[in-house]
């Protein structure tokens, strides 16, 4: 019994390894990389057609998937700590509670990817594509996503203490009760993002775009906010205390204490 249930696993592996190989193409030794890949063989599957891929709970510590296409793949608690995966294929895919620490994503296209739980901590999103991607309660502490583009994401509950996010596109994002303490914020966009009780303590926000913000409850004691942009946000209850306001543009922002802002 227990010999046809690995038979049984065994061929669903080979036809979906089978289904990788093409029948006819300029790149056959590209295909069997990605068969190496999955059998366990391999711990390198550059540019490799891996869509769809079946990779929950598997260790992949270390391995390079740069360029890789794995959208709509399957990697739900696999352990991708240190792997290379700049300019890859995310899109769709699982990720759910993945160890992605260390990991480097630079550019990688990762729309509507899942990362609820995941722990990306130190890992590198430089340029990632993250538009619309699920990252309630992710590790991110001391990730780096400068110039990312992360609008109409979910990060409820994230953590992104000390991690860079200089010009990234964080418009229309989800980031209630996020914590962003000491935040490399500069020069981000904010706008209309959802920022309720999120923690920004020491955050640098200099030249960022929080217009029509609701920062209602959040905490930005001692944040440097130096030039930033908060026309047309809430900022009912928020704590500003010792924040830096050089500069700050105020248009129509609903202040902490109810009043409006001329």
């Amino acid at each position: 019994m227990v010999a046809c249930r690995r038979i049984r696993r065994s061929g669903a592996l080979l036809v979906f390894v089978a289904a990788l190989l093409p029948v006819a193409g300029p790149s056959p030794a590209r295909a069997q990389d990605a068969a190496d890949f999955l059998a366990g063989h391999s711990k390198t599957c550059v540019k490799c057609a891996l869509v769809g891929a079946p990779l929950k709970q598997k260790d992949l510590s270390g391995d390079d998937l740069t360029g890789a296409d794995l959208s709509r793949a399957v990697m739900h608690r696999a352990k991708l700590g240190g792997a290379k995966l700049d300019g890859a294929n995310l899109t769709d895919a699982n990720l759910n509670k993945t160890d992605l620490k260390a990991a480097s994503l630079v550019s990688a296209k990762a729309e509507n990817a899942m990362f609820y739980g995941s722990d990306l901590s130190a890992a590198d999103l430089s340029g990632a594509d993250l538009v619309n991607a699920k990252m309630q309660t992710a590790f991110l502490i001391r990730a780096k996503l400068d110039h990312a583009k992360i609008s109409d994401a979910i990060l409820t509950e994230a953590r992104l203490d000390d991690a860079s996010l200089q010009g990234a596109d964080l418009s229309r994002t989800n980031l209630v009760d996020a914590s962003l303490r000491r935040a490399n914020l500069a020069g981000a966009n904010f706008d209309n993002a959802g920022l309720l009780s999120a923690v920004l303590r020491e955050a640098n926000l200099r030249g960022a775009k929080l217009t029509e913000a609701d920062l209602y409850g959040a905490d930005l004691s001692n944040a440097d906010l130096t030039g930033a942009d908060l026309s047309g946000a809430r900022l009912t209850g928020a704590i500003l205390t010792g924040a830096v306001m050089t500069g700050v543009k105020l248009s129509g922002t609903l202040m902490p204490d109810g009043s409006v802002h001329n």
